[in-house]
């Protein structure tokens, strides 16, 4: 990490640690996004997404062309973006990943938002995470229901 980086305190996230691009322009923080291959401002909740895209890529080996970031979809005739959305081998959301501030709590309001994102992409799987607490439900489309896992969901085949 540059010198001139050390002023900046990045909390500790429950996720593996991985050492970011990071620079200072502009009296700002910025991070280099590996998927849009540009410097994005290191706000708290982009702090959340590089980790869940490191974690995705190097430790449960999701293929980097499957991700995209803030994915534009219509809600109640409002543009509203997903944090992280990975599609399967078949161009189908398969893993929806709503990321908030660490100091933002996963509160019902929180799931309920995400599901909001949800009803319009119906993955088989969200996870909702401020880089502290994890919450990976897998939705079944018949029933309609999510349930809560013990695990991340591993790449689609």
């Amino acid at each position: 990490m540059d010198s001139h980086l050390d002023q900046i305190q990045l909390p500790a996230l429950n996720l593996p640690h991985f050492e970011p691009k990071l620079l200072k322009r502009d009296g700002k923080f910025w991070v280099f996004d590996s998927l849009r291959k540009k410097a994005l401002v290191l706000t708290p909740e982009e702090w959340v997404r590089q980790h869940w895209i490191n974690f995705l890529i190097t430790q449960l080996k999701f293929p980097k062309g499957l991700l995209a970031l803030e994915k534009g979809l219509i809600y109640n005739k409002l543009l509203k973006r997903t944090d992280l959305v990975v599609w399967d081998t078949n161009g189908k959301p398969y893993l929806l990943i709503e990321c908030k501030a660490p100091k933002v709590k996963l509160t019902q309001n929180t799931i309920e938002q995400a599901c909001l994102y949800h009803k319009e992409l119906k993955t088989p799987f969200l996870v909702i995470s401020n880089g502290l607490q994890h919450i990976c439900l897998s939705f079944d489309a018949v029933m309609e229901k999510f349930t809560q896992e013990k695990s991340f969901p591993t790449p689609p085949l």
